[in-house]
């Protein structure tokens, strides 16, 4: 086992992240690859490694950047991508997957990274962290690249649940501008609610019920609800937070990902094509660069499990070394924030103030 310091030689209190090695596509040496480019370029993070001891004190060794900053736990048994999350929760003690959540449980590590099984992670994480009172749905964010000068967008629910009624939106609405503010530094974000129009009496019942919840909660709970927003919008400068239900979050998630490697794809075919087509690729050699690491999905990979206690970050299971640092970077920013506890107490607020005004959450002085 590789044991790590309590703090770097420059005194700072370390920050642990949980992670669970051996659930993505690619392997342990991924994501150990992943862990090592972050903690190249952050002194202040810690990992506690969870998988086979004897494969992954080989890999950590190989790699400088995690010498003394690296804890091995041992776990044999590995979640795959096909098993159910009945059957996980069932037999998943003793897995990689389920020692990352137990390091986050105990207070051992701040969040927990995994490139595993969506529906067990979610499962495992309900069953050992549990739902934050008063939540109903959990649900997963996903930042989106779009035309605000952060960069990016926030959008949940993207596959927690499929189902969501009008106070479940409600939630993620707290939930996504909570994230917004603590992960993107947007004091107040504001909220748009999905739908296929941006007229008032389009949609279904409980997406006209949560505009009325959203609208009357935004002043107390200082974000700005700009109403129902299209699927065009997703991209757009004119919201921050999008709220929607899983089903609807989900597809439009897996869609852009796939138009996006569509037209990476498409113009590499269209530089190769002639001659002349090749000598221009090269002379857009810089502005091609851009382009791709602006759409790549690796670099926003991590999707965040909030209504819990306790932080969860969800990496695309096909990440390579370039998406596991991203996660693990998302997952820092979170833990340097205090978001589980301030997370925390907007829901705890909200619930508090709905029981005698179920229009109202309360104000909190306290930036959650």
């Amino acid at each position: 086992m590789t044991d790590t310091t309590d703090t770097e030689k420059s005194g700072r209190p370390r920050t642990v992240l949980s992670v669970d090695a051996m659930g993505g596509d690619r392997g342990p040496a991924a994501v150990v690859a992943g862990i090592s480019r972050s903690a190249a370029k952050n002194p202040d993070i810690h990992f506690i490694l969870h998988g086979p001891e004897d494969v992954l004190n080989k890999l950590v060794a190989k790699r400088k950047p995690l010498a003394g900053r690296c804890e091995v736990r041992h776990a044999e048994g590995v979640v795959t991508m096909h098993e159910k999350p009945s059957h996980v929760m069932r037999h998943g003690k003793g897995t990689s997957m389920w020692s990352a959540i137990e390091a986050v449980r105990s207070g051992d590590a701040t969040v927990c990274v995994s490139c595993g099984n969506t529906g067990a992670l979610m499962a495992l994480s309900m069953v050992r962290l549990r739902k934050l009172p008063g939540v109903n749905r959990p649900a997963i964010a996903c930042l989106w690249p779009s035309r605000n000068k952060s960069g990016f967008n926030v959008m949940l629910d993207v596959g927690a649940d499929i189902r969501a009624d009008e106070n479940d939106l409600l939630q993620y609405a707290l939930m996504g501008a909570s994230y917004a503010r603590n992960g993107m530094d947007l004091p107040r974000p504001r909220i748009g609610l999905l739908n296929v129009g941006t007229e008032e009496h389009k949609g279904r019942a409980e997406l006209k019920a949560a505009h009325d919840l959203i609208e009357a909660a935004a002043d107390r709970n200082d974000f700005e609800f700009v109403g129902f927003v299209e699927g065009g919008d997703i991209p757009s400068d004119r919201v921050d937070v999008i709220v929607t239900d899983g089903y609807t979050g989900n597809i439009a998630l897996k869609t852009a990902e796939g138009t996006a490697k569509l037209i990476s794809d498409l113009l590499k075919s269209a530089f190769k094509h002639t001659v002349l087509s090749r000598f221009a690729a090269v002379l857009a050699y810089t502005s091609l660069r851009r382009l791709s690491k602006r759409i790549d999905p690796r670099r926003v990979n991590g999707g965040v499990f909030l209504g819990l206690n306790g932080t969860v970050v969800k990496s695309h299971g096909s990440a390579d070394s370039t998406g596991v640092s991203a996660a693990v970077k998302l997952a820092f920013q979170l833990a340097e924030s205090g978001f589980s506890e301030r997370l925390a107490a907007r829901v705890a607020s909200a619930n508090l103030t709905r029981q005698d005004d179920p229009k109202g959450v309360v104000e909190d002085d306290q930036r959650t």
